[in-house]
């Protein structure tokens, strides 16, 4: 049977298969590597989620606007916005209808004006979530300076339903039980299996690339400015089952 949330999905998959891998995420221009199980992901889940409703007021049914690019903290944001019951949303254009702002190094110029009116959170993008090497405008929060101090159980105030918007773009308003039953329906993954993948999860056509693994006890290998010589030598080092490769509007 489908969850219906996914908190939901992701409790079922610690309580059946912790240290299996869940998300592994590669940089071909920087060389980074980062590997997290399912009790791992969910640890840093937790204390985004808390992050966002303890320190930054955020409720459910907010929206979050998520610009960040293809990386292994997107897939976290994910999971806590949802969490949290927040829908989420990729496109920039929504800014002024978006409760907070969650961007990476290239979009600190951009959003920081905003920080007065909403919540602004930078992601450095630095190995291991690392916070910024240098200090940020006033009034934006530095992710890798604050979230590790959160607590690791996550207890939302108001726990998210299924009817919960999910995902807003393109005119399209997903909840959270569609989005995942459209998921099982059309998995991206065979059970058990491994995706190979440079399509950002943040964004309407990467949402099943966490969704999918999550509900079908399979994981996800994402890769950042990928390097076409070494793409097959990673999809047999990896054992990936599947691949499904961006395109220019990914």
């Amino acid at each position: 049977m489908t969850a219906s949330t996914f908190a939901d999905a992701l409790a079922r998959e610690l309580r059946s298969a912790p240290a299996r891998p869940l998300v592994t995420f590669y940089d071909d221009a920087t060389g980074e590597r980062v590997e997290l199980s399912v009790v791992t992901y969910a640890n840093w889940v937790s204390k985004t989620a808390g992050l966002v409703q303890d320190e930054l007021d955020v409720e459910r049914g907010g929206l979050v606007l998520v610009d960040l690019p293809t990386h292994w903290l997107g897939a976290v944001w994910l999971g806590a916005a949802w969490s949290g019951g927040l829908c989420v949303t990729a496109d920039r254009s929504l800014q002024r209808e978006a409760d907070l702002v969650v961007c990476g190094p290239d979009g600190v110029d951009r959003y920081a004006a905003a920080s007065p009116d909403m919540p602004v959170v930078a992601i450095s993008l630095r190995p291991l979530g690392a916070r910024f090497a240098h200090p940020l405008p006033e009034g934006v929060t530095d992710y890798g300076a604050v979230v590790l101090a959160q607590p690791d159980t996550f207890v939302p105030y108001d726990p998210p339903l299924p009817a919960d918007p999910a995902w807003r773009g393109n005119g399209l308003v997903l909840d959270q039980a569609g989005l995942l039953a459209g998921c099982a329906a059309d998995p991206r993954v065979t059970a058990g299996g491994r995706l190979l993948t440079d399509v950002n999860p943040c964004t309407g056509a990467g949402l099943g690339t966490l969704v999918s693994p999550l509900l079908e006890g399979a994981s996800t290998v994402w890769v950042a400015n990928p390097d076409e010589t070494l793409w097959d030598r990673r999809h047999e080092q990896e054992r990936a089952t599947t691949q499904l490769r961006a395109t220019p509007s990914s």
